[in-house]
């Protein structure tokens, strides 16, 4: 079950086991990636040993930044199920959409049936329901007031999936969520892009000419600057573009327009005035799928394997990081770095020349290899001995499809 190999460097051992989960009655497939000096029965391996798991998906190791989740939750606490909703009617019952889950809401309950059931952010006819959409065509959608709150879906056991916005082509990454990957336990297991249509819509029998001001998220907003500068409407900011519509739809004001999906529009009884008003027509959002456990990563498809580590400070070190994957003729395709929000500032003493203090960064990396493939093996074996830590955020396969 385990990959041993031998590598020479630092004395690390990568481990990977597979626990039975005594509450599902099923086995768990959580697998650690844990670096430590000495391991039980391989001490005979040379000073870049390893044993290696091609599943092993996160790593043990703590980082100051990082910290447990609990949730305050109550039981009993109802649970709202989903459900899909289609009319094109101006006064429809907006009661009978789903309400978004809050973090207060999470209790623990089972699916109840075969369907996936996946978590995302906002109300119904969000883009992030498209992409969880596009991603799991039959599956059963569950709204989440915030981001956390999807989060905390999936590690209830509310939900199998979240689908949570990572990055924009546009508007660039979703700093928050990069934050919680690393404050909760779950796994990357795909991504979804989506082709971001924003739609100028209205009350039924509205023309555009009458519109004076409109609602929606402020991201959307600013990737239709342009289009509104021009129409010289007042921008409001709603927390996300399908509640802007449903609004507009509730309220009943003529003057009144908002930006959203076509889908949006008519799931809150509005028409649609003007299609493709975003400045940019290329607008791509990419998602992250979460779940509890990881895939088996394989070698058939293209994949891609996101990471994130800390390094200490010095010369040329974040160019030794990002060499071990060069020498080997991985891609990587995308770089974030972030504050560790608990240690910010590092202090570096020295006799000669006093005190300096540096910004402490986490960083995040995604590069296309997968972990079953040895030379993604060796690469996080080298980038080891630079970093302080490392986490295995998920292997998934590449989305491809628009």
């Amino acid at each position: 079950m385990l990959n041993l190999m031998a590598l020479k460097g630092d004395p690390v051992i990568w481990g990977c086991g597979f626990p039975s989960n005594p509450h599902s009655g099923t086995n768990s497939s959580a697998c650690r990636l844990s670096f430590r000096r000495e391991f039980h029965g391989f001490h005979r391996f040379g000073k870049w040993d390893c044993c290696y798991s091609l599943v092993c998906q996160r790593a043990i190791t703590p980082v100051k930044d990082e910290k447990p989740m609990h949730s305050g939750v109550e039981p009993g606490v109802e649970v709202v199920r989903t459900q899909q909703s289609q009319s094109t009617a101006l006064n429809k019952d907006l009661s009978s959409l789903p309400r978004p889950l809050s973090a207060t809401d999470l209790s623990s309950s089972s699916s109840g049936g075969s369907k996936v059931r996946v978590a995302y952010q906002g109300v119904p006819g969000s883009y992030s329901e498209d992409a969880a959409l596009k991603a799991y065509p039959k599956c059963e959608t569950v709204p989440c007031d915030e981001f956390e709150a999807a989060f905390q879906a999936v590690e209830l056991w509310l939900v199998e999936k979240a689908v949570l916005p990572i990055e924009n082509s546009v508007g660039g990454s979703i700093h928050r969520n990069y934050d919680l990957l690393l404050r909760h336990r779950l796994h990357i297991v795909g991504e979804v892009q989506l082709h971001v249509n924003h739609c100028l819509l209205g009350l039924p029998g509205v023309r555009k000419d009458e519109i004076k001001q409109v609602l929606s998220h402020p991201q959307a907003l600013e990737q239709c600057e342009m289009t509104l500068s021009k129409l010289g409407l007042v921008r409001i900011s709603v927390d996300d573009t399908a509640g802007a519509a449903q609004i507009v739809g509730s309220q009943g004001k003529r003057d009144t327009g908002a930006i959203a999906s076509a889908r949006a529009a008519g799931m809150y009884g509005l028409d649609v005035l003007e299609e493709r008003i975003q400045d940019d027509a290329d607008n791509i959002t990419r998602f992250l799928i979460l779940a509890r456990e990881p895939i088996i990563p394989g070698t058939v498809k293209p994949h891609k394997t996101s990471i994130v580590f800390t390094l200490e400070e010095g010369p040329g070190v974040l160019f030794k990081a990002l060499a071990v994957f060069a020498v080997r003729d991985i891609n990587l395709t995308k770089i974030e770095s972030r504050p560790q929000r608990k240690r910010p500032l590092r202090v570096f003493d020295d006799s000669n020349k006093g005190s300096a203090k540096y910004f402490d960064y986490l960083f995040y990396i995604d590069f296309e290899a997968s972990m079953a493939e040895p030379r993604a093996q060796f690469a996080l074996g080298h980038l080891q001995e630079f970093a302080t830590f490392l986490r295995v955020l998920g292997c998934y396969p590449v989305d491809n499809g628009l």
